[in-house]
């Protein structure tokens, strides 16, 4: 029996890579998108869909499974959700051709987002104020592994096999999580505190949209991810086309500039007793803004990978301290509808960022200039939006 820090120091793992099925179901496998483009003969944008597709799943999945679990419970569809995760990423091995795999990665992100929007709410059961802020800062730091870890391994992976041994780990990945969920994560969320019925729980969730408090942090998030999942699209094809390096060498880039989301998110942990959380989300967001717009000046003087690179540590450093901050306030505001905050948080992000992701393909591979100025812009749509919705007021 798993007992005392042990068991802490467990279901923090645990939950922390319950939360990161969005790194897993897409980081991992962008040292593929080339391969996966080539053998099922399709375009690169096409090859993009099959990331905006999950990322809306993971968007549309929450909004249910978080007010269902504010009148269910946690466990229960957390363990519905990572097991179809699993049987999904098996079906996904068998695709040959590019609408199936369309398909099948909207439901595979169906399935991820309970991992998602669950994590985060067993989170809120548990903790308040200045302490769920320093458990969050834990929870996305493990989350932060990922992106850095993933490619790396996918990058590893795809040496020895193709595209489709990718999903054959991600299937075995849903299956230990299906198990650590059913034996050794219990449920947060007393009958009760839970919702008198589901329907009430979707109510309460609809009601949480017109709340510009909540809302202000939600949608500042949810831009400031589009940014990220710009960048996620388009790194493979930036670095490996355009600047001609291997799968194995962008893996390596790729997650040397994702251990800034792993520091971003420990910053937190580190200042919460000094600083408010407002404080370290304002400036954060002050950095993303300037550094994507220097990027994005640098674009009209030269084209260099070195500083593209520091460039993009930076911003998803400031991503990291901002999506860990506007998470704790939201949902600190809200723990008594911690499932449907949640979604409406998870909503934001995966939405956002699943439209920002085809039209990095959309405006050309033959440039970085795409890839940048949407970083940039939604970065500024991110610090707009948290100045622009003031407190106390309704939105209409």
């Amino acid at each position: 029996m798993i007992v005392g820090k042990t068991k802490r120091l467990f279901l923090n793992i645990l939950l922390g890579t319950l939360s990161a099925f969005g790194p897993l179901s897409m980081d991992m496998y962008l040292p593929a998108l080339p391969d996966l483009q080539r053998s099922l003969h399709t375009s690169q944008s096409l090859a993009q869909l099959s990331i905006t597709t999950c990322l809306l799943g993971l968007a549309i999945g929450q909004i249910f499974v978080g007010p269902i679990s504010d009148h269910y419970g946690r466990r229960k569809p957390l363990l519905i959700g990572v097991t179809l995760f699993a049987l999904t990423s098996f079906a996904i091995i068998g695709v040959t051709q590019i609408w199936t795999l369309i398909g099948l990665r909207f439901i595979q992100g169906l399935a991820g987002s309970a991992g998602q929007v669950l994590s985060r709410s067993i989170a809120r059961d548990q903790f308040s104020g200045k302490p769920l802020a320093r458990f969050m800062s834990v929870l996305m730091s493990i989350n932060g592994v990922f992106p850095v870890i993933a490619p790396l391994f996918g990058g590893f992976v795809i040496q020895f096999t193709n595209w489709q041994g990718i999903f054959m780990i991600l299937g075995v990945i849903g299956v230990l999580l299906a198990l650590s969920v059913c034996f050794f994560l219990p449920e947060s969320l007393p009958e009760g505190k839970r919702a008198t019925s589901a329907g009430r729980a979707f109510r309460e969730m609809s009601q949480l949209v017109f709340e510009r408090d909540f809302m202000k942090y939600v949608l500042t998030q949810g831009f400031v991810m589009g940014a990220l999942f710009a960048y996620i699209a388009g790194s493979s094809f930036v670095f490996q086309g355009i600047y001609g390096i291997s799968p194995q060498t962008f893996s390596l880039i790729y997650a040397i500039n994702g251990i800034g989301i792993v520091l971003g998110s420990r910053l937190v942990g580190t200042l919460i007793n000094r600083y408010t959380e407002e404080t370290i989300l304002r400036y954060s967001l002050y950095l993303g803004v300037l550094v994507t717009g220097l990027l994005a000046l640098s674009l009209l003087v030269v084209t260099n990978m070195v500083i593209l690179m520091i460039g993009l540590f930076l911003m998803v450093f400031g991503i990291g301290s901002v999506n860990t901050t506007a998470t704790s306030i939201g949902m600190n505001q809200e723990g008594d509808k911690a499932g449907g905050a949640s979604a409406l948080l998870g909503l934001a992000m995966n939405a956002i960022g699943g439209l920002a992701t085809p039209l990095v393909g959309a405006f050309g591979s033959h440039s970085e200039a795409p890839m940048v100025l949407l970083m940039f812009a939604a970065e500024l749509i991110g610090l707009g939006l948290y100045f622009g919705l003031p407190k106390r007021r309704k939105l209409r």
